[in-house]
């Protein structure tokens, strides 16, 4: 079953977890858990214009994935991912206006006629047709590949919906980065596969797929945990029955840490990827040439101030208890102070969701954000740890989120 859109944007809060939806604890003392992403589809490329293509529709360098492995030259150009993390990346296709169409998930598949070696590194010459796997929206998914096919042309890509054949996966709850297993002491054995980007608490069983496919650690933000893409009639390495839970639990872990995915989320045709924080989730590269929609990117990057941004917030009663009652999307937010619209609701789960709010008014001191026509129900946005400080002017944060 995949969630419709009105669904994911207001889910009620039904978790295996329950304890997620109404008290207040640490997600980060929770798993590890994994989540079969029903709301996500596999879209195909190959063929030997595959990265030339990418290069001049995605918003990241993905030139990246033609580079040797260890190549310093292919270090990422923004901060929060570890620069072996070359064979997944995270990219966005925008209109020629510069807003969000749709996001996806780069990865090379592994090769059923190679092993995998245990130093990361992937042995054997280039092919020349080169494949890549992306992980998309599932609810646009007929609309891309024909948006995509549009832009081919006379370009030697292939394109295929290979849904059916593949599922995306993520794994989650705690901070996989900072825990090392003492059986990893040896500093080759922490990478796994290609590029070292594959998660070292998998190394044992992942060495024993003969199929070759593996976790990588998701390319926004370490946070995040770890994701994949595994044929359709596998459990992934490292799911136990006890880990498996719903998607809603993800999405959850996303709102406490700020973190927007796909193109209801990220409003498809409206949002402006700046106020969606999508260079500091590594998903833009300033250095790459052009590509639909760099012009409006670029001109805000060098302007330098982005005034309005996606955070997470809670929805508190007058006592400031969270509640538990809908807030429906679109629900404007005020400023009590100035007594201006401070930004909006762009989803909700139970008592958390994001606002897109005005930095300045976002961060005012508790008790300053209500809901428009809800005075009852205050708005508490939560600043991330993983936002840069630059990023709030002069205007400090009261709270942190994980």
């Amino acid at each position: 079953m995949k969630l419709s859109k009105s669904s994911i944007q207001s889910l009620k809060p039904n978790f295996k977890f329950n304890h997620f939806s109404t008290q207040k604890r640490q997600l980060d003392d929770v798993g590890p858990m994994a989540s079969l992403l029903k709301t996500r589809s596999v879209v195909r490329f190959s063929g030997p214009d595959t990265i030339k293509f990418l290069q001049g529709l995605l918003t990241n360098d993905i030139r990246k994935f033609s580079e040797p492995t260890g190549d310093e030259k292919s270090s990422l150009v923004t901060p929060n991912v570890p620069a072996s993390s070359v064979r997944s990346l995270y990219a966005a296709m925008l209109t020629p206006q510069g807003r969000f169409l749709y996001d996806m998930f780069l990865y090379e598949p592994p090769r059923t006629d190679e092993k995998l070696d245990p130093s990361g590194s992937r042995p054997g010459p280039e092919q020349d047709n080169v494949e890549l796997l992306a992980d998309v929206d599932s609810s646009v998914l007929e609309e891309l590949v024909e948006t995509l096919k549009k832009y081919r042309l006379r370009s030697k890509v292939d394109i295929e919906n290979v849904g059916d054949d593949f599922s995306c996966w993520q794994r989650y709850g705690v901070d996989h980065h900072k825990r090392q297993p003492s059986s990893l002491e040896d500093p080759e054995a922490a990478s796994v596969g290609w590029g070292g980007a594959i998660d070292p608490t998998g190394s044992s069983s992942s060495q024993g797929n003969s199929t070759g496919w593996q976790w990588h650690k998701d390319p926004r933000l370490d946070c995040l945990g770890f994701r994949g893409i595994f044929p359709s009639n596998t459990i992934p390495p490292m799911v136990a029955a006890d880990t498996e839970t719903e998607e809603e639990n993800y999405l959850m872990w996303r709102l406490e840490k700020g973190v927007a995915e796909g193109s209801i989320e990220i409003p498809k045709g409206e949002a402006i990827p700046l106020e969606y924080n999508l260079a500091g989730l590594n998903a833009i590269s300033f250095e790459k040439g052009c590509y639909i929609g760099q012009e409006l990117i670029a001109r805000s990057h060098h302007r330098g101030v982005i005034r309005k941004r996606l955070i997470p917030v809670k929805f508190l009663d007058e006592s400031g208890k969270e509640v538990s009652q809908k807030v429906a999307p679109s629900s404007e937010v005020m400023a009590v102070k100035s007594g201006k619209k401070a930004g909006m609701v762009t989803t909700a789960l139970g008592s958390r969701g994001f606002g897109l709010l005005r930095i300045e008014e976002a961060f005012k001191g508790s008790g300053n954000l209500v809901i428009k026509g809800e005075e009852d129900v205050k708005v508490e946005a939560v600043r991330p740890q993983w936002w840069p400080r630059e990023w709030f002017l002069e205007h400090e944060p009261h709270q942190a989120a994980g």
